[in-house]
């Protein structure tokens, strides 16, 4: 069992950035592959970023490598989500999530958090 608890969301202005963080409660959170997704209104739920247990394996959607980093500190059980150069469709809930393999599906990940709102407007 992993719970999953995201922050660091808000408002932000276009070009500007931000830090998600995802705190993991769970003994076994090394295990599992860490995910992040997001979800704009009246959209399904996508694909970020994954990560894997030792940070060596890491993925991006296209369209985001370049401006988004994902890393993981498993010591303090903590998956992070750096965003830069924000754009208005940047705007959704992003969650966290964790799977037992790598997968770009959310049908995948087991476990997942309650979500952080990202604005991106001026």
């Amino acid at each position: 069992q992993v719970d999953l608890v995201e922050s660091g969301g808000g408002s932000v202005q276009p070009g500007g950035s931000l830090r998600l963080s995802c705190a993991a409660s769970g003994r076994t959170f090394s295990r599992y592959y860490m995910g992040w997704f997001r979800q704009a209104p009246g959209k399904e739920r996508e694909f970020v970023a994954i990560i894997n247990w030792s940070g060596t394996r890491i993925n991006y959607a296209g369209s985001l490598k370049g401006r988004f980093t994902i890393s993981r500190d498993i010591t303090k059980n903590m998956v992070y989500l750096q965003m830069n150069s924000l754009k208005p469709e940047d705007t959704a809930a992003y969650y966290c999530a964790a799977s037992n393999f790598p997968s770009y599906s959310t049908l995948d990940y087991n476990f997942w958090g309650q979500g952080t709102q990202v604005t991106v407007s001026s």
